[in-house]
């Protein structure tokens, strides 16, 4: 059977104020017609397919019609919540995909919803377990349906997800392709860049081999670099079809193409999507800045090396108006003294206050001064 493998779409993304939706749009399109050229008997889609736990109504409609072209496309659909998305608002949405033959799973229900199966058009059976994103609280809940000893309600978060996704590939039938689709961390994966910090934490992360033996492929979502998991069956990560945030500049966006069989290895292969916009960071003074090819459809993060004053964003932005962030370059800053005592604050009004910041900082710019002065009379009243 040939699979397709992507995740992490995050669906409402905004980069520094900058709306992502134009960008989403060219790539999910890129994605369908990925799939109409494969012609894949399953596409899974391994969580975050939105970027809030608060979609607009706008990002629910291209994540509902991306679904839709994916599944006209394919043998058959399955998507997954991650920890992005809103499990609950997934499973809101599940009468809609049941009559359009889509597969939702937003939150572990039980062990039978857990489990999707199907027959290519081939007649090669296929048997999927399908685990959102579990939280550490609800991973013992979820865990709870088996049964569990005071002892085994108490070990760690890698341990329950061990024991749920052994339960539900329990029972696993010969000629039939095993497969698991999941949005976690797993040990020694490398993270992409931009992934939230709280749910990729050594605590939320488990090792492969929770994944038994017998898979014959984990799709795996959550890390936004694709690669592959040493373990004892393949385990790989889609990573984002798009670089979210500027620690991802590096990452190549793709979706994955699975071949495999249930007595042949699985063989993955990434297909580019050459519609992502690409982030860079460019470096260097005024005068380097204004050599730097601003026609590039790229967003720019800009660290300037420039004494820090007013208006020195707006004369980069002037310089390269793709850029959506302007820091100054930490080098140029002065560093503080540990030793030095802090100043008393006692008796000196804010304006005082603010210009000894300034100076401190190695910033004392009368503009800067004039400007907190104007701000702090109209807030004073």
């Amino acid at each position: 059977m040939r699979i397709l493998h992507t995740s992490d779409w995050h669906v409402g993304k905004v980069l520094k104020g900058q709306s992502r939706r134009e960008e989403h749009l060219a790539v999910l399109a890129e994605i369908v017609d990925i799939a109409r050229a494969e012609r894949p008997d399953l596409v899974l889609v391994a969580g975050d397919l939105f970027d809030t736990a608060a979609p607009s109504p706008d990002a629910k409609t291209i994540v509902t019609r991306a679904l839709s072209a994916l599944r006209a496309a394919a043998g058959a659909v399955v998507a997954i919540a991650g920890n992005h998305d809103n499990g609950a608002e997934l499973d809101a949405l599940r009468p809609w995909a049941d009559a359009a033959g889509i597969t939702l799973r937003g939150t572990v229900r039980s062990a039978a919803d857990q489990l999707v199966s199907g027959v290519t058009g081939g007649g090669e059976a296929w048997r999927l377990v399908a685990l959102p994103f579990l939280s550490q609280r609800y991973a013992v809940r979820a865990t709870e349906m088996f049964a569990l000893t005071a002892a085994e309600a108490s070990q760690t978060y890698a341990d329950h997800l061990a024991r749920l996704i052994a339960a539900l590939a329990a029972d696993a039938e010969s000629g039939t392709v095993h497969l698991v689709t999941a949005h976690l961390t797993v040990v020694g994966a490398r993270t992409g860049g931009g992934e939230r910090d709280a749910h990729t934490i050594q605590s939320y992360a488990v090792p492969a081999s929770v994944f038994p033996t017998g898979t014959h492929y984990v799709a795996l979502g959550h890390l936004h670099r694709r690669q592959q998991v040493p373990g004892p069956c393949p385990v790989h990560y889609s990573g984002s079809p798009l670089a979210v945030d500027f620690g991802e500049e590096e990452n190549a966006p793709s979706v994955s193409i699975v071949e495999v069989t249930a007595t042949t290895p699985a063989k993955v292969r990434a297909v580019p999507i050459a519609a992502a916009v690409p982030l860079r960071t460019v470096r260097g003074t005024l005068a380097d800045l204004s050599t730097v090819d601003g026609s590039n459809p790229g967003w720019l993060r800009v660290v300037v090396r420039e004494q820090p004053r007013a208006g020195l964003r707006e004369e980069v932005q002037a310089l390269l108006p793709r850029a959506l962030e302007v820091r100054v370059d930490p080098e140029l800053l002065p560093a503080s003294d540990p030793a030095t005592p802090a100043e008393s604050r006692v008796g000196r009004s804010p304006r005082e206050l603010f210009a000894a910041y300034l100076a401190d900082r190695g910033h004392a710019d009368a503009a800067v001064q004039d400007l907190f002065n104007r701000l702090y009379e109209e807030a004073a009243g």
